[in-house]
């Protein structure tokens, strides 16, 4: 692998959909989806495919040698874990592009309801991390992290995210909260100036061409007051549940007996990107780099080591542990091989 720097490809500020969807009724998920910005899907793949997941996701933990046991709870902490983000966010030691991660995208399943969506076949995707959050931690603290996964300076829908779902997760287990209908206040509530949230998991100032925008509790009551509901997204194992980027969310503390189990899944059409974000997009598949939420723009390269008590982990990882088979459909859908 080679070491140079990599190239970032720069963000595109667009102020309009980039995608005019004619009004109409289409008898599925579609409806509801563009109506209140989200929604699930359910059983996109089947209860024996999702716990094929779960598990690889838990074999994948036990590969750095930790001393993490699914089974005795006294190794759910950090010192037997690799370093994630908000205690269960995986995205360095190469975990975007583990065969398993690759097996989820390419699902014919999920790869149907982003073509169904965007209303195309020549797709690209987002090299997204995962998500295994282990219940009741004692050694984390945590705040919900109201935000959005969209520049205010982006007018207009533009990037539509989602997550394939593992393990049972209902009210007490965790996962994701969705402002329901927020996706639609976007650009009112950005006509006016508004600062992004001091919150504790802000980047720093440098970090601000980033996609992300954090909420106030005093944002989190403006939109209520227009109507829209905070709701937690309860799932079967084999569910996906699509949002649009412009859609207030955040993820919940895991307080009961379930470990969580998810894969972040992020397309949209090639047509909406760049040569140079292609370029980018080729770089970090070469280099086993994540990225953004972003399959066509701002796509930045999640490059920077894991750091444990600030050094650099000495599980760092510069490949999978098992990485994908490398086919033409993989490469179409990284943004490396045209349709």
């Amino acid at each position: 692998m080679s070491t140079t720097t990599i190239i970032q490809s720069p963000p595109q500020f667009e102020t309009k959909d980039l995608k005019v969807f004619a009004p109409q009724t289409y008898g599925d998920w579609r409806d509801e989806f563009h109506k209140n910005g989200c929604v699930v899907i359910k059983n996109v793949v089947s209860p024996e495919r999702a716990q094929y997941y779960a598990d690889k996701q838990i074999q994948w933990l036990k590969k750095f040698d930790l001393g993490f046991d699914e089974n005795d709870e006294s190794t759910w902490t950090a010192d037997h874990l690799p370093v994630a983000f908000k205690g269960g966010m995986y995205f360095a030691y190469s975990a975007p592009h583990e065969k398993m991660a690759w097996e989820a995208r390419m699902e014919p399943t999920v790869i149907e309801i982003f073509e169904k969506l965007w209303e195309t076949k020549e797709l690209i995707t987002s090299f997204d991390g995962m998500n295994i959050s282990m219940p009741r931690r004692t050694d984390i603290t945590w705040s919900p992290w109201p935000h959005c996964d969209q520049n205010p300076k982006r007018k207009g829908m533009q990037a539509v995210q989602g997550l394939l779902n593992y393990a049972p997760n209902g009210p007490n287990d965790g996962g994701l909260m969705l402002m329901r209908g927020s996706a639609k206040l976007f650009n009112e509530f950005f006509a006016h100036k508004r600062e992004s949230f001091d919150h504790e998991d802000a980047p720093p100032p440098e970090m601000k061409y980033m996609d992300l925008f954090l909420f106030s509790k005093k944002d989190v009551k403006w939109f209520e007051e227009r109507g829209c509901e905070l709701i937690k997204v309860n799932m079967d194992p084999g569910d996906f549940v699509l949002w649009d980027s412009r859609t207030m969310h955040y993820a919940k503390f895991p307080e009961g007996n379930q470990i969580r189990h998810v894969q972040y899944i992020c397309m949209t059409p090639r047509e909406f990107a760049t040569e140079e974000a292609l370029a980018t997009k080729k770089e970090c598949l070469e280099k086993w780099y994540g990225t953004t939420h972003w399959p066509h723009c701002n796509v930045r390269a999640a490059s920077d080591p894991p750091m444990r008590d600030g050094k650099v982990c000495s599980k760092d990882r510069s490949e999978p542990f098992e990485k994908p088979e490398i086919t033409d459909r993989l490469l179409q859908l990284a943004g490396v091989k045209a349709y």
